[in-house]
């Protein structure tokens, strides 16, 4: 796998190193090389059959070392597979074909998100949509296949540039842990909305801010909560402080636990997403498992889920969240109603069916014999490893 997971190697416990919990159980071997960690890397396993190779260099070697690297791991292990998370300026996806041309071994190009679709929130986004649109185009007679996340959006884009509809394979990557995210019908809500995510300028965050301006004006004062960092928090504190909102609108950097922001879903009425693009997002299936409801932009999976209930769909103007929040918040017996077809519809998400599903989509893309896809019984840790 090319992945872009920058922290396994350290140690950190997020969801590349879930999903590989999962993956152990599904493949022989499974050899992971990542860019250069944010901190010191410690391991070179996690799992009895998932080996990790950090690179050591920086973005500028990344190309080089991937196939350099790749090219050596495949000359020892053969594998049957390169599968290939493609982003930015694509370095993965150029190693990955040139390592199909070399050793045989076909890749898998996955593309969760584009920047830029289906909205561009400022020029880099933009930019960023041409370069995918030019690596697509050169990589679909070199790539087995197109991985995409979720059924509404990506694969017509994936059409609309060029890439058959045969080679597009829609195996989705949000998955939750339903036993931590679940309604728990004691709590008591405590904010009417809920942001989880970085705060970056594609999120929407002006957005928001400005719903709850206008929905102030309408009589609706809603109490927001902004749970994330990042570089576009200084605008949106300035902006909260220019409409007067600073009373109705906390800040949250960090929760500590799974179990706290759990208990932050569920004191939400509902929980709001204004992006202009995104792969999932996680943040709001998690919330949904929690039987809250979502008001959210077409982005990502959202478009898969909001259409069935659980929440409702959006336009990208401030004008037209703030009537969805109206709508969804104005009917207490809707919101609930809503938040419990919410639950309902991210059970489809749980965490060992999603990820099994993934794993024998791999399967069937190269032809897996049958005695090679019985999963084994557990995952397991290698000594030493905690």
């Amino acid at each position: 796998m090319l992945s872009g997971d920058r922290q396994t190697a350290t140690g950190e416990q997020g969801p590349f190193w879930h999903m590989q919990r999962e993956f152990s159980r599904w493949f022989e071997r499974i050899d992971v090389l990542s860019p250069k960690p944010d901190g010191e890397p410690r391991l070179e396993r996690v799992f009895d059959r998932v080996h990790l190779h950090p690179a050591e260099v920086g973005r500028a070697g990344m190309l080089r070392y991937l196939k350099r690297r790749g090219a050596e791991l495949i000359g020892e292990h053969r594998h049957d597979l390169i599968v290939s998370h493609d982003y930015g300026w694509f370095y993965n996806g150029l190693a990955a074909a040139a390592l199909t041309r070399r050793t045989g071994v076909p890749y898998l190009s996955e593309i969760h998100h584009v920047p830029g679709f289906p909205v561009a929130a400022d020029r880099r986004e933009r930019l960023d949509r041409r370069i995918a649109r030019t690596y697509v185009r050169w990589a679909r007679d070199k790539a087995k296949a197109f991985r995409v996340v979720n059924r509404g959006q990506m694969p017509g884009l994936l059409e609309s540039w060029g890439v058959p509809r045969e080679q597009i394979v829609v195996l989705p990557s949000l998955y939750m842990d339903l036993e931590l995210f679940q309604p728990d019908a004691a709590a008591r809500p405590e904010r009417d909305l809920l942001f989880v995510g970085r705060l970056v300028n594609n999120k929407g965050l002006d957005r928001i801010v400005e719903a709850l301006d206008l929905l102030g004006r309408t009589g609706q004062s809603l109490r927001l909560t902004l749970l994330g960092r990042g570089p576009f928090k200084a605008n949106v504190e300035a902006d909260v402080a220019r409409r007067g909102l600073q009373g109705q609108v906390e800040f949250l950097d960090w929760v500590d636990t799974g179990e706290d922001l759990a208990r932050l879903y569920r004191s939400s009425r509902a929980v709001i997403c204004a992006s202009t693009c995104e792969g999932g997002p996680r943040f709001t299936v998690e919330a949904m498992a929690c039987g809250v409801p979502v008001v959210s932009t077409p982005v990502g999976v959202m478009p898969d889920l909001l259409e069935q209930g659980g929440g409702l769909l959006c336009d990208f103007t401030a004008e037209g969240l703030a009537r969805s929040i109206g709508e969804l918040l104005g009917d207490e017996d809707r919101r609930a109603a809503r938040g419990a077809e919410a639950r309902r519809l991210a059970e489809d998400y749980e965490y060992a069916a999603i990820l099994g599903g993934y794993a024998r989509g791999l399967h069937d893309l190269v032809g897996l014999p049958p005695e090679r896809r019985a999963p084994a019984a557990d995952a397991q840790l290698p000594e030493g490893v905690q």
